[in-house]
């Protein structure tokens, strides 16, 4: 990914995720936030319909919703997930989102701690 953060690691940075989000009329828009070694940060704007196919990551997720509705697949399970609304994915979970209308979401991507680092 060539995309270059908005907030810089080495500098303290107050961002308005309101401000930030951006939507496309017929479309998804995603911006990365934040990118560290073991983590990231993307602000997405999903047009109402737009969707992700069932997928899955190697990393764990927290995905905040800021806006809006969606309807997300967890393991091949639908939920409605709303503006408040907070959802943890574990490593390797099949899920996919749909907009039931046009919503925000904040999603936070974490590297599984080492075997034996866990404390």
């Amino acid at each position: 990914m060539s995309e270059k953060p908005l907030i810089d690691v080495g500098q303290e940075r107050i961002l308005s995720l309101t401000d930030e989000t951006q939507f496309a009329a017929n479309g998804i828009v995603s911006r990365t936030l934040l990118r560290t070694p073991g983590s990231r940060v993307v602000l997405f704007g999903f047009a109402e319909g737009q969707e992700l196919s069932e997928h899955t990551s190697t990393q764990s997720a927290v995905v905040q919703i800021l806006s809006g509705e969606c309807e997300f697949s967890l393991g091949g399970k639908p939920h409605t997930a709303r503006a408040g609304d907070l959802i943890y994915m574990p490593p390797h979970l099949a899920h996919a989102v749909r907009a039931t209308k046009q919503f925000s979401m904040l999603l936070t991507l974490s590297k599984p701690e080492a075997e034996g680092a866990k404390s």
